[in-house]
């Protein structure tokens, strides 16, 4: 497995494999009927990919896993959300946000997300940033956040309707690379 930045002809198999993890992830969450959000993030993915061709990474940089010429996972990071900056009220609108940390589901559990964690830390530490943040409204995804990082710094409950809460970590580079 190499983990490297995508090149122009990465970009159609990059949106199929947005396509495929963010499909799988509705399933799994149990709200694969709410095509219209699931569509939105999509866009959303293939928007930042195209801001990170078109700043050459200085306002997304995304990094993929790829594995017998197969993208297998996918992280980025870049300027923080407006859904961040409104749920801390712009308290970290000077930090990165690392996001879209998808691994393919057949390769899910595998160790393939840490790996391209481990690679993000190193990238921030190498570009001076020193805190960063991680947010989701996914429990899979939050499940796994919790048990990598602890709690979160903030939870805005049922934020995404009855049971399906908001979360967001203030994570600190050269701790996450110190363990």
């Amino acid at each position: 497995m190499e983990i490297r930045r995508p090149q122009s002809e990465d970009i159609k198999e990059l949106h199929r494999f947005f396509r495929e993890v963010i499909t799988d992830t509705f399933r799994k969450e149990g709200i694969e009927d709410q095509v219209n959000d699931m569509e939105e993030e999509i866009k959303t993915k293939k928007t930042n990919l195209e801001n990170d061709f078109e700043s050459n990474g200085q306002h997304r940089f995304f990094l993929i896993a790829v594995e017998a010429n197969k993208i297998i996972g996918t992280i980025e990071y870049g300027q923080v959300s407006k859904l961040i900056l409104k749920c801390t009220n712009n308290t970290f609108q000077y930090l990165k946000e690392v996001g879209t940390v998808f691994v393919s589901p057949g390769y899910q559990k595998k160790g393939i997300g840490n790996l391209l964690l481990q690679e993000m830390y190193r990238t921030l530490q190498y570009i001076g940033v020193e805190e960063f943040c991680l947010d989701s409204g996914y429990r899979c995804a939050q499940a796994i956040w919790r048990g990598k990082f602890g709690e979160p710094d903030y939870v805005m409950k049922d934020y995404w309707g009855d049971g399906f809460h908001h979360m967001i970590w203030k994570l600190n580079v050269n701790n996450l690379l110190a363990d």
